[in-house]
This record gives structure tokens, sequence and C-alpha cells, in this order.
């Protein structure tokens, strides 16, 4: 079931004290309307009555789509429930075939959905995303622009079309505008050919912290 509570949130420009909702669990069976709220990441925002101010509410919540089998917690830094975390593991692992994934915030936490709801492996996109960064710092990123362009976070955004004429793409920031790179299936498949010869890459068990750094870890 999702676990709805209210809880008191400065606004970020005047400082005035507001009640906010606080999702501390969402479940999709339970509640189907808020997974379009956190696809877009609506969920987590609120409007300041005063100002007017738009501003991003931080708390711990633990996503559950049941349909799916998929679970995320999201975990701002500083906030760890290590003891419910272990707790729910092992309930999961007794339902069998659940994906447990951990993210720090809200961004991360809406790409997992969109990547179950693409029914994509999210392992896989983030050896897609690490092959199209090197092939791009090869072949078409200038050289001023290259430290940047490592630093930046890609996204996956969308996916496009059936079959082996799937295309998926990915958002990033660069040199301030948003950008995007298109792949196409066979991008995907390779890379979950790779993994598939490579089994110790993939994560253990557990809500694991499936991004970027987590994959230049294993590649080291």
């Amino acid at each position: 079931m999702s676990i709805i509570s209210q809880a008191l949130a400065p606004c970020s420009k005047c400082g005035q004290q507001q009640t906010v909702t606080v999702y501390r669990s969402i479940n999709i069976a339970d509640n189907p309307e808020l997974k379009d709220k956190v696809r877009d990441g609506s969920l987590f925002l609120w409007e300041c009555p005063h100002c007017g101010q738009v501003n991003l509410a931080r708390y711990e919540t633990l996503y559950h789509d049941p349909a799916a089998k998929l679970m995320v917690w999201l975990i701002p830094e500083g906030e760890i429930s290590e003891t419910q975390m272990q707790a729910i593991t092992m309930h999961t692992k007794a339902m069998g075939g659940y994906t447990l994934r951990r993210v720090n915030d809200m961004g991360s936490l809406m790409e997992k959905v969109l990547v179950s709801d693409a029914g994509l492996d999210d392992v896989v996109l983030e050896m897609c995303k690490y092959v199209t960064k090197m092939e791009m710092i090869q072949k078409s990123v200038p050289a001023e622009q290259k430290e940047e362009f490592l630093a930046a976070d890609f996204h996956f955004y969308r996916s496009e079309g059936e079959g082996d004429a799937r295309i998926l793409t990915f958002m990033y920031a660069l040199d301030g505008q948003m950008l995007g790179v298109n792949i196409g299936w066979n991008v995907y498949q390779d890379c979950a050919g790779i993994l598939e010869r490579n089994p110790q890459v993939r994560p253990d068990d557990g809500f694991a912290k499936v991004d970027a750094a987590w994959l230049s870890s294993k590649l080291a």
C-alpha cells in the first residue's frame, strides 16, 4: 500500500513554512494515478502559495510496481534506512523475480521507471551509455568540450519504433544546453551480449545503485 503523510517544508525563495504531501511509499497497484506523476517528476514538486516559487520536496520513498516487479528506493544523501532495506530485500527475494534499485535523486527515479516501462534492462542501458560516450569522444566531440562531455550524465529519455528498427534516445546537458543522441537497437543488443559474456559485471542481490559511477567501478 502507498503511505502518504503531511510534513512542513520551507519555501526555497521566501522561507515560509508550508504543509506538503509526502509519499513515503508509492504502490502503483493501489494508486495507479501516481505513476505518471513519478514519470514526469510532478509528484515531488510543490508551489508556494505566498510567492509562487516551485520547490522540490526531497524525502525518502519506496516506489513499488508489482506488475513490473520493480522496486526503486529513493534515498537522498544522508537518509539511510539499512535495516528496513534489508528486511524488504529478504521479502522480495521470497516473492522472486524482482528488480531492486537504489537512487539518490528524483531524476534517477524517473529514469528507472521510464526504463522499466520501455521493457529495457537498466544495466544494459548503462553499458550503452558508456559505449556511446566513448564513440562520441573519438568521433564528434571537439577537444575543448571533451572534459565537460565526459562529466555529463546521460539519461534515458524514450524508445521509439519496433523490432530491429527501434531507436533509443539519451539526453544530456552540455555547455548550458540539453542535447540528445540516438542509438540503434543493434547497440543495445551488442551491449546485452557483452553482459551475457561477462555476468560478473551485473549487480549483486539487494537494492543496487546502477549508474555510470557503478559501471565505471566494474570496468576498472
